[in-house]
């Protein structure tokens, strides 16, 4: 059984998606902490009802990157942790912390990477007119929104969406892709070569995606 930490900044919705899948009898991987960067993080009530051990790190007590990810690694390494979830964790991690975790630290980015890396990702996705969004679950890397994908969800983009709606239909399909991601890394299924990702019997889906769909 893997020991996962998940961190957060905020509310902590793909973490209730992660906690649910977890709570799966035959799920390969616990979640032992919740760590949050923020002391008032919506997420932190959903861990306390799940009844993971949570911890607080404020970034603000901090005056340096340093200094903070190594209070970090700290409570992961007492909780004796083997592998991290950042679930909508609003920090940017030091190549030191991250080159420690290599291959054991994984992000989830709404968008289908390596387009529209950054923020205010709907906004942008919408304003450039294309067909399809989504969301990519991949390994971190010291660069942002860098690093191997692992799960990529597609979700089409209408003409009519605004941001809400299009970050509320990735938003679903990101509470299934985190799930199956963490799964099959703890299937021990899934292993990165030069920098891409092979997936134990992994199948693939159809010749291509289609939107709109031709009309029968």
């Amino acid at each position: 059984m893997m020991r996962v930490a998940v961190l957060i900044t905020g509310r902590g919705s793909n973490l209730g998606a992660l906690v649910e899948a977890v709570s799966v009898k035959d799920f390969p991987a616990e979640i032992a902490l919740v760590l949050s960067s923020k002391p008032d993080a919506a997420g932190l009530e959903i861990a306390e009802k799940a009844g993971i051990p949570t911890a607080i790190i404020d970034h603000n007590d901090f005056d340096s990157r340093t200094a903070f990810d190594e209070a970090l690694n700290e409570h992961l390494e007492a909780a004796d942790i083997q592998f991290i979830c950042l679930a909508g964790f609003m920090r940017i991690l030091t190549e030191e912390f991250v080159g420690k975790w290599r291959d054991r630290l994984i992000n989830i980015h709404p968008s289908l990477l390596p387009s529209f890396k950054g923020r205010n990702t709907h906004e942008r996705v919408l304003h450039a007119g294309v067909c399809f969004s989504g969301c990519t679950v991949h390994f971190v890397r010291p660069e942002m929104d860098e690093g191997p994908a692992i799960v990529q969800a597609a979700v089409p983009v209408h003409a009519e969406d605004s941001a809400d709606d299009l970050a509320a239909r990735v938003l679903k399909a990101e509470h299934h892709a985190y799930p199956l991601a963490l799964r099959l890394i703890a299937e021990g299924r899934v292993r990165v070569i030069d920098e891409k990702v092979h997936i134990e019997g992994a199948h693939s889906p159809g010749d291509y995606l289609l939107n709109p769909t031709e009309e029968s």
